[in-house]
């Protein structure tokens, strides 16, 4: 039974490189980036991110760049007018005496086709086209109050 271990720095003592390969890794703190947290942008960036998260690092543009508006869906006039009764079954529109309301929150209403069909159609955006169009058939688009710019006629 061996009662004392030789320690491992004891074989490197005459060794030039003392285990760290290239002689000049070893010399101040080069080789680890410096003391503490120093140099973690390269050498310690991976070990940061398993121990305390991407939000370590502080300033992303992510962060910085306050409220980003959601990305909307866009539908045309024709395919509604082409699938309305699809709507209807996917309980996206409803019929009253031959007036459809659909519920499209979260698309933009675009004038790309014509209707003859009468709709009222709650949407996010609507282009002025789709708004004039689904008035020429009898409907509305309806809009949040802060997606409607009024224009003033300049004299």
């Amino acid at each position: 039974m061996r009662i004392k271990k030789r320690k491992k720095a004891s074989r490197f003592r005459g060794s030039m490189t003392h285990a760290r390969g290239f002689k000049k890794k070893a010399r101040g703190s080069g080789h680890r980036g410096g003391f503490g947290m120093s140099g973690s942008e390269n050498q310690k960036k991976t070990w940061i991110i398993n121990t305390y998260g991407i939000e370590y690092f502080g300033k992303d543009k992510a962060l910085r760049r306050g409220h980003v508006a959601p990305k909307l869906k866009f539908i045309n006039l024709k395919f509604i007018n082409d699938n309305i009764i699809s709507l209807v079954n996917k309980k996206i529109a409803k019929e009253n005496n031959g007036v459809y309301n659909l519920n499209l929150i979260g698309y933009k209403v675009l004038g790309d086709g014509e209707t003859k069909l009468k709709l009222i159609i709650n949407a996010s955006a609507a282009s002025q086209s789709a708004i004039q169009k689904v008035g020429k058939a009898g409907g509305e688009i309806r809009l949040p109050s802060s997606n409607i710019k009024e224009k003033t006629a300049k004299p």
